[in-house]
């Protein structure tokens, strides 16, 4: 056996399909993935021809950059005061 998928392995594929979703869906279903696959194939081309145009998006052609301002100084940090430990019952007895 080389390893690589027989008609016959297709066939009982098929048969599985049938057996889980029946006759009545596998048309719908098929329907649905042609349509998937028509969307997914025309994203994309549109992607490609993007990429080679060389377009960037106009969003960021649009904006022009604005310079960055340092951070508001903040005070300086205080230490926090942690409560002292209660002692608990089981240890008073």
């Amino acid at each position: 056996m080389t390893g690589a998928i027989s008609p016959w392995h297709l066939l009982i594929v098929v048969l599985i399909f049938l057996l889980f979703f029946g006759s009545k869906r596998m048309p719908d279903a098929a329907r649905s993935l042609g349509r998937s696959m028509r969307i997914f194939k025309t994203e994309v081309s549109q992607m490609q021809a993007e990429g080679k145009t060389g377009e960037a998006a106009p969003e960021a052609q649009a904006q022009p950059a604005q310079p960055v301002t340092p951070p508001a100084q903040l005070p300086p940090a205080q230490p926090v005061q942690q409560p002292a430990p209660q002692p608990n019952d089981q240890q008073k007895a």
